[in-house]
């Protein structure tokens, strides 16, 4: 590894550092060899909405739908992709568990107490589709990547 590598490397471990010591994020570790990493990891938001108390039955739907929200392709624009994951981020996801059932919301962001929520940080997230992409480090909340950090030496 040359100066530049490590300089970097040095650069991204302090960032993963603050990130934890001062501000409250769970390290999820180098993912740059797991297989199957997304912009959503189902298993992380699962999981924080069993918490949540969320029943069973709606968990599959509320992932499916912002699974088609997230997704591009067959002429979709990324703006609109955006757009529409923003709409249930910002006011849930409405779902019935059963046929004649009344929608429920289904909060994907605790917006009112934002301690609650499941902050976490993963390095090197390799996401493999039409081209590979691996962001230095990936923010996440709830399981839903919110940010990307792209460690540079200028």
């Amino acid at each position: 590894m040359n100066n530049v590598g490590q300089r970097e490397r040095a650069t991204q471990n302090r960032v993963i550092k603050l990130f934890q010591a001062e501000l409250g994020y769970r390290y999820l570790g180098d993912w740059h060899t797991r297989e199957n990493n997304r912009n959503v990891e189902p298993e992380l938001l699962t999981a924080w909405l069993v918490g949540r108390g969320v029943d069973a039955a709606l968990i599959p739907k509320v992932l499916r739908q912002l699974d088609r929200a997230a997704s591009l392709g067959e002429g979709r624009l990324l703006y609109d992709a955006n757009k529409e994951v923003y709409r249930l981020l910002r006011y849930g996801v409405k779902e019935k568990v059963g046929a004649g059932e009344q929608n429920q919301t289904v909060w994907l962001i605790d917006w009112a107490n934002p301690q609650v929520n499941d902050f976490a940080i993963a390095e090197e997230v390799t996401v493999k589709g039409e081209h590979k992409k691996r962001p230095d480090l990936v923010l996440y909340v709830n399981g839903i990547a919110l940010g990307v950090i792209h460690v540079q030496d200028l």
